[in-house]
């Protein structure tokens, strides 16, 4: 049995096309995943036009953002049955004898590989899912919100666990793309005011960010920031795709404040580093997530209180990735979702 896939086969740009795969054979240890719906990652983005930063197995299967039914069961599985609705953490490979590992923070271990780079992922009729990555999916939360529960995981990591942010600070998002306007909103739920920043192409994103209760700013947020006290914002999260935007970050964080970088840039930065010194500003670096933070955002969204509706574009069969894949490149949609044909 053979099913349609979105596979990445080259490191050129746009090596990106359909091709037919083979049903996956899986191991006593996981579960064969019958995939529902599959977010577009700017990190599949920037696969497809080749400007990403990490080591990928080419060829792979994009998509490490789904959910979906388990269809069979590992030999060794236990506490999952066929028909569970199921979405999937993106460590699909670690080493559980690594120290970071031993600690829950497996996400950090070095030898990781996610889904859509370093294994197949899930832009297809079925992926092999490691059972350790599973999560349950309450049957009121819809598999295209469900889907989305991997960037917000993301978000909540950044915000909650590496920013700790408390209620009435005042916190500027650069770059309105799906994490920055997820990380925007879990600020919000944390109690802070929040102002989001972009450029002109972003004024639909923009638009979408106000709908989360976040002030939406194009260009230059120095007038917000120094609303309070003149000093400065307390924490200034880093969402975009480019490394220059650590540079505004700089210039917009109060003395003694906090800057978390959760956006991708492989480009050199280019300038001084002296402000951080000067301001005493603490800098932090956020990747991926674990398990306690999937089980907290999944109880978020089940709840309502995290509502991920605003920004769903479009849902497109996977044979028409290409479309759903423009759209967000250009910043027609925050996120487009694919569903297996």
């Amino acid at each position: 049995m053979k099913s349609a896939a979105v596979v990445n086969y080259a490191p050129e740009k746009g090596s990106v096309e359909i091709r037919e795969i083979p049903k996956p054979t899986i191991g006593e240890d996981d579960v064969l995943l019958e995939v529902a719906n599959v977010g577009v990652c700017g990190s599949d983005l920037h696969q497809w036009t080749a400007d990403h930063s990490w080591p990928v197995n080419y060829p792979v299967v994009l998509g490490h953002e789904f959910g979906g039914h388990i269809a069979e069961i590992g030999s060794r599985v236990v506490g999952w049955k066929e028909g569970d609705r199921v979405v999937s953490e993106t460590a699909a490979v670690i080493d559980p004898n690594n120290p970071l590992c031993r600690r829950g923070l497996y996400n950090l271990d070095p030898t990781r590989k996610g889904f859509g780079y370093g294994v197949n992922g899930a832009m297809t009729r079925f992926v092999r899912v490691p059972a350790r990555c599973l999560h349950q999916v309450p049957d009121t939360l819809s598999f295209e919100q469900a889907c989305l529960t991997e960037p917000c995981s993301v978000a909540y990591n950044a915000v909650v666990e590496n920013s700790r942010l408390k209620p009435g600070d005042r916190v500027v998002v650069l770059g309105p793309g799906t994490i920055g306007i997820l990380c925007a909103a879990v600020a919000r739920l944390c109690g802070a005011e929040v102002a989001i920043v972009g450029l002109e192409p972003d004024r639909h994103r923009l638009d979408i960010a106000a709908q989360y209760g976040c002030e939406p700013i194009m260009r230059d947020a120095s007038e917000w920031a120094k609303q309070r006290d003149g000093l400065g914002a307390d924490c200034i999260m880093d969402a975009a795709g480019v490394s220059a935007t650590l540079n505004i970050a700089l210039q917009l964080v109060r003395p003694n404040g906090h800057i978390t970088k959760v956006g991708w840039g492989p480009q050199p930065l280019n300038f001084s580093l002296d402000l951080l010194v000067q301001k005493n500003v603490t800098l932090q670096g956020s990747f991926s997530h674990n398990w306690p933070i999937w089980e907290r955002v999944l109880a978020l969204l089940a709840s309502g209180a995290l509502d991920v509706k605003p920004i769903i574009g479009g849902v497109w069969p996977i044979t028409e990735w290409h479309e759903a894949f423009e759209k967000m490149h250009r910043g027609e949609v925050v996120k487009s979702v694919l569903k297996p044909v």
